[in-house]
């Protein structure tokens, strides 16, 4: 490896670090951090015993009932007999999904994904219905109503809807009177993630304000913590939308923050590091308030997420608002397959755009192909870096060939630097690039084949940690490739490090020194100042780096670089004779410089203005 391949590495490594550092929120910013989440969670709890003795209270007051019929009719106007009912849970389910329909609200009190457990076995559930919100809110006859208060009413009286063979509808109705009513209609198809929810509201012109343009439907959620490795699941775990026909986008993945979005709108997604939760309209939805709240490491909560959706209301006989839920894991052939228009697998993190395509087109398919015939995914990462490594192999193969060639024209280099003094600066260099461009050396060739591979390099730093295939599945010692692996619990955290030893880690960082030892070796005396230091460092930040990350990329890295070990060694051993090297340098020195049309333009031009070349 020569120097150009060394600033090669140096500069992928400032860019991790820059990006690194870039990214790390102030002193000032994680003290706020910390402030605002000891606020919310402070709120949160206040709020949630708020909501239960509200609660509470509803159904005392219900199951009392104390109230007389004037009472409620003033307080609730034509929703009074949406009060004193009973509180019943209707089930939606197919062999993928399993919803929960409270009649309290006609609302989705919460979702489980059958196929799927959390870390420590127990039923996944997309959220609680605890502090959540799913409602619509409006004024009806000058009073403020919140339809999450008040009792739907089940159109069948079946408690459990089996979707597993056939589609199945579970329909419920806040009445209003006769032929007046706001209706929460969720319809599901065997074997999918997608359940299509419509809102009606029906013959409601004279209860429903007519000077009110718009309904907002609430969707609010606390997510709870399902994975293993809490620090980079919080990480990817945000509030995404896609705009109307235009990019995905999303919020702040730290702290608190805000959006108020006025243009069109496809659909919003409260996404999990490997689930997501996705409301989907029909055509677009326009006017949305999104909150996003961080709540804190202490907290079994990761976030708090609220979606306030403005729906126009045009005071009609019939209002319908056609939309769509998506519930499943993160995972892109399957979010692919709902359709390419609204792009739902923009869900799975990728990476930077600049890189994405790696995963999308090269990466991705061969890890399905090769998922569809091998059972163990630590056999197919290790056959997914062997065909990485292959295709890559003509880029090594120069890299170590432009490290030859260098290594044998520094005897000629320093010749030049013994015969031009250093504050001969511009003469030395000129001198230098002379007999580079003699010998048929481009002094570059070290370092661009490095630049080549960094694209696949923060490729699959960005799909290990956030492919679902690996969730969950073990290989040797590790228990989930998708999360850190353990050999060793720390009593104490180590700063920077964290409280545990990820032998996989361990092992890469290792093989980094080997490598970086057998470069060492082969550059010998060309060494730049301090950049020894530097190459024996790297190996070492690692360690630090990537102690915390998904196994899987771990166990990658070692393995890209222990293939690359045995790849240098069987180049330097059977392929490259350094003799015969030289021979063909010495032979091309003797052939004459053929010049580019704009060296000779720019020869020319210098010529007319009266320059001559130095005698040689």
């Amino acid at each position: 490896m020569d120097r150009n391949s060394i600033w090669g590495l140096v500069i992928i490594g400032a860019i991790l670090i820059g990006y690194t550092y870039l990214t790390k929120p102030s002193d000032e910013e994680i003290k706020a951090m910390k402030t605002r989440d000891s606020i919310a969670r402070v709120e949160r709890l206040r709020n949630e015993q708020l909501e239960a003795e509200r609660v509470e209270a509803l159904k005392k007051q219900y199951a009392e009932k104390k109230q007389d019929t004037a009472a409620l009719q003033s307080e609730y106007g034509a929703f009074a007999g949406a009060v004193q009912q009973k509180e019943e849970i209707i089930t939606l389910e197919n062999k993928l999904v399993k919803l929960s329909i409270n009649t309290l609200g006609g609302k989705i009190a919460n979702v489980e994904l059958k196929d799927y457990k959390t870390h420590d076995a127990e039923k996944l559930m997309l959220w609680g219905e605890k502090n959540s919100k799913f409602g619509l809110t409006f004024y009806a006859e000058n009073k403020p109503m919140n339809t999450q208060d008040l009792f739907f009413t089940p159109v069948n009286s079946v408690k459990t809807v089996d979707a597993s063979t056939a589609q199945q509808m579970v329909s419920m109705r806040l009445m209003a009177g006769e032929g007046k009513y706001i209706e929460y209609k969720y319809t599901l198809e065997p074997d999918s993630y997608m359940v299509s929810f419509d809102i009606n509201v029906v013959g409601m012109q004279d209860v429903i304000s007519l000077n009110q343009r718009d309904l907002t439907f609430n969707w609010a959620a606390d997510i709870p913590s399902q994975e293993k490795g809490r620090k980079f699941e919080n990480q990817y775990t945000n509030i995404y939308y896609k705009f109307f026909e235009d990019d995905v986008d999303n919020m702040s993945p730290s702290g608190e923050d805000e959006e108020s979005l006025s243009t069109k709108v496809k659909w919003v997604g409260f996404k999990q590091q490997f689930f997501s939760s996705v409301l989907i309209a029909d055509d677009s939805f326009k006017g949305i308030e999104l909150k996003s709240v961080d709540m804190g490491e202490d907290d079994p909560i990761l976030k708090n997420f609220d979606a306030a959706i403005s729906l126009p209301y045009q005071g009609s006989q019939l209002e319908n608002y056609p939309m769509e839920f998506y519930f499943g894991p993160n995972k892109y052939k399957t979010m692919r397959k709902y359709g390419k228009d609204i792009e739902l697998h923009a869900l799975v993190d990728l990476g930077w755009k600049m890189f994405a395509w790696v995963n999308k087109w090269f990466v991705i398919p061969i890890f399905n192909f090769l998922e569809n015939h091998i059972a163990n995914y630590g056999i197919i990462i290790l056959i997914l870096t062997i065909i990485i490594k292959l295709i890559l192999a003509p880029l090594t193969y120069k890299s170590y060939m432009s490290t030859a060639k260098m290594k044998v024209l520094k005897p000629q280099i320093d010749e030049i630097n013994e015969r031009i003094p250093k504050d001969k600066a511009m003469e030395r260099q000129q001198a230098t690039m002379a007999l580079y461009k003699k010998a048929g050396v481009n002094p570059m060739g070290g370092c661009l084949p490095m630049l080549v591979q960094f694209p696949i390099l923060i490729a699959l730093f960005r799909f290990f940690p956030s492919s679902i295939e690996l969730r969950q599945k073990s290989f040797l010692w590790a228990e989930d490739l998708s999360s850190y692996d353990s050999i060793l619990d720390l009593p104490f955290n180590i700063p920077f490090y964290g409280d545990h030893i990820s032998l996989f880690c361990l092992l890469m960082a290792i093989t980094n020194l080997v490598y970086t030892r057998m470069n060492s070796q082969m550059q010998s005396s060309q060494q730049m100042p301090g950049m020894q230091t530097m190459m024996y460092l790297m190996p070492l930040m690692f360690l630090f780096w990537f102690n915390g990350y998904a196994s899987g990329l771990s166990y990658y890295y070692f393995i890209a670089t222990l293939f690359t070990v045995a790849q240098t060694w069987a180049i330097r051993k059977y392929m490259v004779d350094e003799d015969k090297v030289l021979a063909t340098i010495e032979a091309n020195k003797k052939k004459p410089v053929k010049k580019s049309k704009f060296q000779q333009r720019l020869e020319e031009a210098a010529k007319q203005r009266g320059y001559k070349p130095p005698k040689k």
